[in-house]
């Protein structure tokens, strides 16, 4: 989204070469944009536009789910019996019982949206550990 100074200073910048001689898709392409671009900037009286693209409106997914079935899915994950298992163990446990809650990205997802998506479990993180070098100056100085 390009803000409406910057469409207008580059509007004038691609009219001033224009009007100095060079084509059109030249002095687009100048400023890395294509003519249809410009174009779609320009309404009939040659005044650019703001983008509309923040104002659209945009309804939510149907298939989005409620509160109440995220909530849900907290409530599984964290029972004791999932507590320190990832979504890709749950899911598949859960289909094998004959239940479905979501998939499994769903489940990443709410597990982001409520700041759980961490280390489960009483297990440590795993850590990263710089693996030790050895040198070799001679020979069978390393073994290994």
């Amino acid at each position: 989204m390009i803000p409406l100074p910057d469409r207008k200073e580059a509007v004038a910048l691609i009219q001033e070469a224009v009007s100095q001689g060079a084509r059109k898709v030249k002095a687009c392409a100048a400023l890395n944009l294509s003519i249809r671009t410009v174009q779609r900037w320009q309404n009939d009286v040659e005044q650019v536009r703001e983008d509309q693209r923040q104002y659209a409106d945009r309804p939510m997914p149907a298939n989005q789910l409620t509160k109440s079935e995220q909530n849900e899915i907290l409530k599984v994950c964290n029972s004791e019996r999932f507590k320190s298992k990832s979504p890709s163990q749950i899911v598949p446990t859960l289909a094998d019982e004959g239940v479905y809650m979501a998939s499994e990205s769903s489940f990443y997802r709410v597990f982001k949206a409520n700041n759980q998506q961490h280390h489960r479990g009483r297990s440590r993180k795993p850590g990263k550990r710089k693996p030790t070098s050895h040198r070799a100056t001679g020979p069978n100085q390393l073994w290994s």
